[in-house]
């Protein structure tokens, strides 16, 4: 099982600085239809986790990214950072922050095996209301 998912404010709703109100989930585009909804900050974790460990081939975030992200993917993925030889890495742990209306700043926690790896992503959500990643860093190990 993972660890915990937290928000801003300790998995409280995001705070007065990113100026939210509601739950987590309907503030990040959950429906509220009393079953719990995945985040969007869950979900990309788990596919940049997928791409950049090599479960999933660079191309399967084309459709989920804009700008730069897409190029800094093929950057990092092209390195393997997450690529392991035993234990299969895993979201860990994942906080927000929500600068404007539409934005995402995210950050998870990866583990595999007694690594750790930090990883830091941005998600805009478009016109068309789908969130897409924007910007992807990868930090070392611990």
């Amino acid at each position: 099982m993972r660890g915990s998912r937290t928000g801003s404010g300790a998995g409280t709703t995001p705070d007065s600085r990113g100026g939210s109100s509601g739950t987590p989930s309907e503030h990040l585009g959950g429906a509220h239809l009393g079953v719990p909804q995945p985040r969007p900050t869950d979900r990309f974790a788990e596919l940049l986790v997928a791409v950049l460990s090599g479960q999933r081939p660079v191309h399967a975030m084309l459709r989920h990214s804009a700008g730069q992200a897409y190029d800094e993917l093929i950057r990092l993925a092209e390195r393997g950072p997450l690529r392991t030889r035993g234990a299969r890495p895993v979201v860990r742990d994942i906080g927000w922050f929500v600068p404007r209306e539409g934005a995402i700043e995210a950050f998870a926690r990866i583990g595999a095996g007694d690594r750790l790896r930090a990883m830091a992503f941005r998600l805009e959500r478009g016109r068309d209301l789908r969130w897409r990643c924007t910007a992807v860093e990868l930090g070392g190990p611990r």
